[in-house]
């Protein structure tokens, strides 16, 4: 999981806590272990290349993506749109394109992803779309419903840890997200998407 608020840590990130309730219920319900990556404190460079040289945190990221069969990205809504953090997640995340398997599969293919999404202002099946659009670009798999989002409308107002409100309805969003991502993970190990015709 990439929490990509713009908030380092140890600041408490909205993000954050939503993300952890998909989080829990893919180790607790589905046995599903979870690294999360809070990407604005590593050093991420601009760029669409694995590794962008001395210093740069992303190659770190890339390992632990490979060893996943699963990817949440979870962002924030600004001005209708993924965080500037997702954004650069997504970019360099366009290396995958070039990257390979042993069967000449790209890496992304047989590996599943979701989206995370808050926001005190409305846009987020925007952001979901964004997103989701870019990582099936790259390969992945996007299960029916591997979303979750809360956010109380448009216009500004509280953030999701000031305020109860939708919480329900995004927790239990949230579980079926885990549902369907492990779901589909299983479903594609056990009959693995082949390489692309040459």
């Amino acid at each position: 999981m990439i929490n990509c608020t713009l908030k380092p840590s140890p600041d408490a990130s909205n993000t954050g806590a939503l993300a952890q309730v998909v989080a829990d219920e893919l180790e607790k319900r589905h046995g599903v272990p979870v690294h999360t990556v809070r990407a604005v404190d590593l050093d991420i460079r601009p760029g669409v290349s694995t590794d962008m040289g001395e210093g740069d945190d992303w190659p770190r990221v890339h390992r632990a993506l490979l060893d996943s069969q699963i990817l949440i990205i979870a962002s924030p809504t600004w001005a209708g749109r993924p965080s500037s953090v997702a954004q650069r997640v997504i970019e360099r995340l366009d290396a995958l394109l070039s990257e390979t398997d042993d069967e000449g599969r790209p890496v992304a293919y047989n590996r599943v992803a979701g989206v995370v999404v808050t926001g005190n202002e409305d846009g987020a099946h925007h952001v979901i779309s964004e997103i989701n659009g870019a990582l099936a670009d790259f390969g992945f798999t996007i299960p029916g419903q591997a979303w979750t989002y809360w956010h109380l409308g448009p216009g500004p107002g509280p953030d999701y840890l000031d305020d109860e409100r939708g919480h329900d309805w995004s927790a239990k969003t949230g579980r079926a997200m885990a549902s369907n991502l492990a779901a589909a993970a299983r479903a594609l190990a056990a009959h693995p998407i082949p390489a692309p015709p040459g």
